[in-house]
């Protein structure tokens, strides 16, 4: 049997708060599930089975929380919880559309929520990802690693706390344009450098918030796609690519892989490029949605998109090559740096590409997009998603 294609027909997301006391974990699933429901134009009962991303349980603190928002997304459908680390979301919509590819179902929902505000201390929680033994200690999270990756960067490329900084400036004015951004208050470059540092050479002002919110994605098979949805979002490509877990191989001169780049990014890109029939991404990409958490990584992220050579994203960011309005646009919705509810924040990114081929995001659509690429990033720095969405079957 030939693979079926599979579109997104549905997505919905909350406006995501620092904290939602006004909603337990699984009302927060519940309410990105309805909306998803709402959107698609369909009942729970039309649903095959259910993807559900959590990840790491420890934000939230209950084990074995999918338990807990089983009501929330049908407890009488078929469950797959998956945990990919930050990638956990694009890796459930990944599922979901392997279930529908497949044959297996006709409708998935794809479905989670995430409570990172009210969690305490994120990077003590993300502390723990690391080897007991040889990295935990030093103390690493996710801060001081990639701005460890922030210094190779500099003296490799050329980049600076300026660039940086435009970074944010950039996703910040974006997400002004996003109703359900965390962060909407749009910045000056002058007061992201002197925002506090939290581990040099990255800032406050540099860094993604703690989210609270849930989201969920409704993927269909053609058949049922074609009936449902005037403008469906066709998923044509879809990648993965892991590298070392240990940091260590990733710095010094012998290092099969150079913490200045996401290299299994680019290769899980290129993967996506493969299945979609794509070879010039810079020409047949309209907009990207990219998992990048701190100001710097946004770089590394589009170099490894392809649409440019390594380094070069730090020049073309200093023409506005990158903005709503530029010749392309990454991140129009203010991305992980504005928006960070982890175990849907991949996710995010997959629905806000969606919403850019379905011509639906709202203030901040980019205008005429036939194609969108989406990415995650999970575990230590190790776990690599991307998707490639288009107006296009194929």
């Amino acid at each position: 049997m030939a693979m079926r294609r599979v579109a997104i027909i549905g997505s919905g997301q909350s406006r995501f708060r620092f904290r939602r006391d006004d909603a337990t974990y699984a009302e927060l699933v519940r309410e990105g599930v309805r909306l998803a429901l709402e959107d698609a134009g369909i009942g729970i009962e039309r649903i095959g089975a259910v993807v559900y991303a959590l990840a790491p349980d420890a934000l939230i603190g209950v084990s074995n929380a999918e338990r807990w928002g089983a009501e929330a997304v049908g407890v009488d459908k078929p469950m797959m919880r998956l945990n990919t680390g930050g990638a956990t979301g694009i890796s459930a919509v990944q599922a979901g559309f392997y279930h529908i590819a497949s044959g297996l179902f006709d409708v998935v929902l794809v479905a989670g929520a995430d409570k990172v505000g009210e969690c305490g201390h994120a990077q003590v929680v993300l502390n723990k990802i690391w080897d007991p033994l040889y990295e935990r200690a030093l103390p690493l999270n996710a801060i001081n690693m990639l701005s460890l990756s922030a210094v190779r960067y500099m003296a490799k490329y050329g980049m600076t706390e300026e660039h940086m900084a435009m970074t944010t400036v950039k996703n910040r004015h974006n997400a002004a344009r996003n109703p359900n951004a965390h962060l909407r208050d749009e910045v000056t470059l002058q007061q992201v450098l002197d925002s506090p540092t939290l581990c040099w050479p990255i800032k406050r002002l540099d860094a993604c918030p703690q989210s609270s919110g849930g989201a969920a994605v409704v993927l269909a098979s053609e058949e049922v796609a074609r009936k449902l949805c005037p403008r469906p979002a066709w998923v044509r490509g879809v990648g993965n690519c892991a590298e070392s877990y240990f940091m260590g191989d990733r710095m010094g001169p012998k290092a099969p892989q150079d913490h200045a780049d996401a290299t299994a990014l680019g290769h899980s890109f290129q993967a996506a490029y493969r299945m979609a029939g794509l070879s010039r991404p810079a020409e047949e990409i309209d907009v990207a949605e990219l998992y990048a958490p701190f100001s710097n990584t946004e770089y590394h992220a589009i170099d490894a998109t392809g649409v440019c050579a390594k380094g070069q994203s730090v020049r073309l960011m200093e023409r506005g090559h990158f903005e709503l309005d530029g010749p392309f646009p990454v991140n129009p919705s203010g991305g992980t740096q504005c928006t960070n509810p982890i175990a849907v924040t991949a996710m995010l990114r997959v629905i806000e590409a969606a919403l850019q081929v379905m011509h639906k995001a709202g203030e901040h659509q980019v205008p005429d997009v036939q194609t969108a690429i989406a990415s995650g990033n999970g575990g230590d720095h190790q776990f690599f998603g991307t998707m490639v969405l288009s107006s296009d079957p194929g």
